[in-house]
Order: structure tokens, then C-alpha cells, then sequence
């Protein structure tokens, strides 16, 4: 697309704009981590959160907390105090980073972090969830999709970050990339799944919608 870097301006200066705490924390993930980018960001977080009103879930669970600017997105949008975001991240050097943001937020008290794989910790809770969000490891998507559909009730919600990969997906250069081929696999998978329903978006990396039916 001509001018991507114009129009992405142009699109978070037409949208509600990003809470500063949230750009802070953006910032930070950028130059204190390791592929920054990887964070929601404005666009995408502003999305999460009016998912999360309009949805109106108790319980979110969330794989792949990174610096938890997702979490804390997610966490803005619950309706009130009793309701819970359920993030877990697999790489233990990113907690001090992460509890330190989620712990410092107007937020944070809705956010339980856990260190640890989701697919086996998150059904060891015995809960349900309305919804979901995940962003792990690509490469094992179909296999957390799996170990997480049974955790959403009828008409819950899940969301797949980057599923378009940056545009690989239909790159014949990444035929052989493990994280590509994880990804295909996934968006392969959902599409032939009839237990749900699904649409895939456009937005910064991909988002796919699924609902559980």
C-alpha cells in the first residue's frame, strides 16, 4: 500500500486517541525490549478494548502477555471490577517487565499474570472464558486454538493476532519459515473447523475473529 506510514498516521488521528500510560508503555516496550513491535499498539488496542465493551466478557484469558500493553487494553474495557483478564506468558524474562506496567496501571488489579505454558495451565483452572486473545508461539497456534476452544462457552470469542504474518502467509520465499507454516496451518484449520465461525481482518498483522458456535 502507497504510503503506509501517511495513512496508519492518519487512521490513530481519526480514532479515540491512545491513553498515556498506554503510549508510555509503548514506548518502553520499544526500547527496553526486544521486537517492540510485537506490542498491540494504539490501533489495535483501541479495537481490543471496544471488543471488550461490546462482548462484555468476565473472564478473558490472554496467551502471550509480552510487556502487557494487550492486557491492560483488554482490562479498560471490562464492564467493572469483578471482571478478570487471564494472561500468560511462556518467556520468564519479560515478568519484571510486564508486572511492573500491569501492577503500575489504573488497570492492573483486573490483570492476573502467569508465567507458564496456557495450553496446559489455563485449563488446570477449571474456568470458562468468553473470550480469548492469542499471540504465542505461531508455530504452535492449531494446537493452542485446541487446548482453548473447549474454555469458550457457545458464542464466545476468540482472537489470532498475526495472521497474515507480515504478508507471508502468500510469500513463496517463507515455504519453509516454521512460523509462516505454523500460521497457514492455523488459518487453513479454522476455515475448515464447523464448530465456529470465523473472519480474518486486515488489520496491522492480521486479525482473525472466531466464534465459537
Amino acid at each position: 500500500m502507497k504510503n503506509d506510514d501517511a495513512l496508519t498516521d492518519y487512521v490513530e488521528r481519526h480514532i479515540d486517541p491512545e491513553p498515556e500510560y498506554l503510549y508510555r508503555l509503548w514506548r518502553a516496550t520499544n526500547i527496553e525490549l526486544l521486537n517492540g513491535r510485537m506490542a498491540s499498539g494504539h490501533l489495535q488496542g483501541r479495537l481490543l478494548k471496544m471488543l471488550v465493551q461490546m462482548v462484555r466478557p468476565r473472564r478473558i484469558l490472554e496467551v502471550g502477555t509480552f510487556s502487557g500493553y494487550s492486557a491492560l487494553c483488554m482490562a479498560e474495557g471490562l464492564t467493572d471490577d469483578d471482571c478478570r483478564v487471564y494472561t500468560f506468558e511462556i518467556n520468564d524474562e519479560l515478568e519484571d517487565f510486564a508486572r511492573r506496567w500491569i501492577e503500575g496501571s489504573p488497570y492492573g488489579h483486573r490483570v492476573l499474570l502467569t508465567i507458564g505454558d496456557a495450553t496446559v495451565l489455563a485449563p488446570q483452572l477449571g474456568l470458562t472464558f468468553d473470550m480469548a486473545f492469542v499471540d504465542g508461539d505461531k508455530r504452535r497456534y492449531v494446537e493452542t486454538y485446541e487446548a482453548l476452544l473447549p474454555l469458550l462457552p457457545p458464542g464466545g470469542i476468540m482472537l489470532v493476532d498475526n495472521t497474515l504474518w507480515d504478508g507471508h502467509v502468500v510469500d513463496p520465499a517463507y515455504d519453509h519459515d516454521h512460523q509462516t507454516q505454523g500460521i497457514r496451518r492455523f488459518n487453513g484449520y479454522v476455515q475448515a473447523d464447523s464448530r465456529v465461525q470465523n473472519v480474518m481482518l486486515p488489520l496491522r498483522d492480521g486479525l482473525t475473529m472466531v466464534r465459537k458456535v
